[in-house]
Parts: structure tokens; C-alpha cells; sequence
């Protein structure tokens, strides 16, 4: 993946395209998240590991150049194992009023030899992708004999984009795949928004606050507060509990 992004073509390299696709709906289209959807319970952990790759790697609001950005940066990075996602937020996905695109992220072979089962799971997979993109007209809906008052409620616009990513079986090396394809994406929509996504100071000053705080929260002396009301009164609080605790 590493030499296929380095060496490939714009128009054939996956994760350039990836990361145009992103800035596209996300800068011209308004979507504010993503969601990533994989269809394997062995990659349950892989929406959060985008999650921080994704939102601490491009959240920033300046340029390398110290100037602020114009254009909306780091979609949010969300999602889960793939058929717990549709039984709590597919509705959204399919009917809501926000277009959030989706990566489906699915394998022709199982690591398990219940061939059915994972034909099932396939088959979720692609549906979802074809409802999210065609949806379903009122003339399909009233062909099925549905009543003149629910038709609105079983329409569903379609229009919805989705990238679709199937590799042949889950593998160390196929998840380092995917692990570098999105890294790459990242950084492609890091270049074209000019910004560093080697960095995290935001994360950096709530660390420097806190070594601050936690020394004011242990100390039995209750050194004077300087922070704003808010952290003030949260920080007594917190000690008058914890006075209590020791008292008791």
C-alpha cells in the first residue's frame, strides 16, 4: 500500500481517491462525518483506531503557515461492527436528514467455516450499500399495496454515497493494508487543506492543564485557585467530596 500510494497514478490510487472523495462531500457537501462500517466482529476495535488517526491528525484550524484554514477540516470519524450498526444507527444513515458517507469494509472469507453465516453477513453488506444508493421510490412502495398514508414513511431518497472495500480474508498483512490506506487518505486531505497532521497541541494544553489541576486536587493545603469560575467551582467541589471521603 505504502509503494501503490507513492507510485500510482492519481486517478487509480486508492487512497488519494479516498481522500478526495472525503474533502468532496465533506467541503462540498456539507457532511460533517463519516461513518466506517466494517462487516467483520474481528475488526470491532478498527472504527476507533479511525476515529484518532482521522480527528487528531486533521483537527486543526491553522495552516502550515500559521494561517487560519478556510474550509471545514476533519470530518468526525465514527461507526461500528457492521450488523450492531444496523440495528442502532443505519435509520440515520438511510432516512436522516444529514448525508453521512459510509465505508463498508468487507471480506470474502471467513475466518470461520460456517459458510452460510457469513453469507448472511455479505449479503447485509451489500444491501446496505444498494438501499443507501437507490433507496426506494413511492412507486415501488404503492406496487407492494402499501396504504396511501404510509407511503412517505417507506420512500427512502437514495443518494447516499458509500465506498465499498473487499479484500479476500482478514490477515495481519490485509490489516496493515488498511491501516496504511487510510493513513495515506489522511494525509492526502491533510496536503490539500495545507495542514500538519503530525501534530496535536489542543491535546497538548489540556495535558499541561491538567498537571496543574491534579496538583491542586491532591494538595492537603488547598492552595488559592486561578483558573476560570467554572474549573474553580468543579475543583472545590471535587475536594469537598473527597474531604468528606477522608473524614468518614
Amino acid at each position: 500500500m505504502d509503494a501503490h500510494f507513492l507510485a500510482t497514478p492519481f486517478h487509480r490510487n486508492l487512497p488519494v481517491l479516498m481522500g478526495l472523495l472525503s474533502i468532496w462531500y465533506n467541503n462540498f457537501f456539507g457532511s460533517q462525518s463519516v461513518a466506517i462500517l466494517p462487516y467483520d466482529q474481528y475488526l470491532d476495535g478498527f472504527p476507533a483506531y479511525l476515529q484518532q488517526l482521522t480527528m487528531e491528525s486533521n483537527g486543526k484550524d491553522v495552516t502550515l503557515i500559521g494561517t487560519d484554514v478556510t474550509r471545514d477540516t476533519a470530518p468526525i470519524c465514527w461507526g461500528e461492527q457492521g450488523t450492531n450498526g444496523q440495528h442502532s444507527f443505519h435509520q440515520l444513515l438511510h432516512q436522516g436528514t444529514r448525508i453521512v458517507p459510509c465505508d463498508f469494509i468487507v471480506f470474502s472469507q471467513a475466518l470461520h467455516p460456517n459458510r452460510h453465516q457469513h453469507d448472511m453477513l455479505v449479503a447485509n453488506a451489500f444491501a446496505q450499500a444498494e438501499a443507501l444508493a437507490f433507496g426506494k421510490t413511492a412507486e415501488q412502495v404503492k406496487a407492494e399495496g402499501t396504504a396511501d398514508w404510509m407511503v412517505p414513511h417507506l420512500v427512502q431518497k437514495g443518494n447516499r454515497p458509500s465506498n465499498m472495500i473487499v479484500a479476500p480474508r482478514l490477515t495481519p498483512e490485509t490489516l496493515g493494508k488498511l491501516v496504511a490506506l487510510y493513513e495515506h487518505s489522511v494525509y492526502t486531505q491533510a496536503a490539500i487543506w495545507n495542514i500538519n497532521p503530525f501534530d496535536q497541541w489542543g491535546v497538548e494544553l489540556g495535558k499541561q492543564l491538567a498537571d496543574t489541576i491534579l496538583t491542586e486536587l491532591e494538595s492537603v493545603d488547598q492552595p488559592e485557585l486561578d483558573h476560570d469560575s467554572s474549573t474553580n467551582a468543579l475543583i472545590r467541589r471535587y475536594r469537598r467530596v473527597q474531604q468528606a471521603d477522608r473524614a468518614a
